[in-house]
């Protein structure tokens, strides 16, 4: 049996709890307080004390020769992620983990103008929010080569499952932009994801990078509408670009401004996950018949 360790146990982190349970492994979870400690425990999670905002409170935690799943988010501001940077450091011999999985974000390849994106294209993250994930992805390749221990990085996409749809956007009759100026997106399932990260603590070479995607990029539009019908609402309103910029909020907008197809290839290739779910015509039902 393998000792599991999970920073930032969330919704992914509980999927991947779940199949790693399933495999036969003790898995623990990453703590901050007491109501986040009975959700742990409820989740057949062993709860470990700490807080990635105190680096203190990090010291000593239990992860030697253990696989390490690191799914925090970096903190709401500034361009660096000073959370990992903590956990990293509190990690020393002899008390290092066998391996860390870290989640990033295909934002950092910034606006690639609709062209496929291969893991081998140069970063270009232009929000901060996606300069955060790189810093990251920065911080655990250094500190990786530095102390030995393999480590892989995932950079995903909009993840969508049960309880991660704009059923509220959709509700309020916020409009959309039309299709026609609509930029590329990707997306995930979160049980696809969660599939991924066991087989990159398996498969993932060392200091590898593997983009995680259905392989089936579509628009926010289509995704937006495509909700709607299985909610049996009305599709949201289309308005041109010059209007988004004056009535869509600025995180919407953040995310308008950017073009990308996702290559999934080493995704599948190397790690073996052909996607359950291979584009939302598949994916989204699941969302609504089913706990997914």
């Amino acid at each position: 049996m393998s000792r599991i360790v999970i920073i930032g146990c969330g919704d992914i982190g509980e999927r991947v709890a779940l199949l790693e349970r399933a495999d036969g492994h003790a898995v623990a979870g990453l703590s901050c307080s007491p109501a986040s400690a009975r959700r742990l425990h409820a989740a057949g999670i062993e709860p470990l004390t700490g807080d990635l905002d105190i680096p203190s409170s990090l010291r000593g935690l239990p992860v030697a020769g253990a696989l390490v799943y690191y799914f925090a988010p970096p903190p709401g501001e500034g361009v660096n992620d000073p959370r990992l940077e903590a956990f990293v450091a509190a990690l020393v011999p002899p008390a290092l983990p066998r391996r860390v999985v870290l989640l990033s974000t295909t934002g950092v390849y910034g606006d690639c103008h609709g062209e496929w994106v291969t893991e081998d294209r140069p970063p270009q993250p232009r929000t901060d929010r996606a300069k955060r994930r790189l810093a990251a992805e920065t911080a655990l390749r250094r500190w990786s080569e530095t102390r030995g221990v393999p480590g892989v990085i995932l950079r995903v996409p909009g993840i969508y499952a049960r309880g991660r749809l704009p059923e509220d956007r959709l509700r309020a009759g916020e409009p959309v932009l039309r299709e026609a100026e609509s930029p590329f997106s990707n997306r995930i399932h979160a049980d696809d994801l969660a599939r991924v990260c066991v087989a990159a603590a398996r498969r993932g070479r060392p200091q590898a990078i593997y983009n995680v995607s259905d392989g089936h990029p579509s628009s926010m539009t289509d995704f937006f509408c495509r909700v709607a019908d299985l909610l049996g609402l009305a599709r949201p309103p289309a308005i041109t670009l010059e209007e988004a910029h004056r009535r869509l909020d600025a995180g919407m907008l953040s995310y308008l401004a950017e073009s990308k197809r996702i290559d999934n290839r080493r995704m599948r290739e190397e790690l073996g996950v052909e996607p359950m779910y291979p584009n939302l015509a598949a994916g989204l039902p699941s969302c609504f018949d089913r706990c997914g």
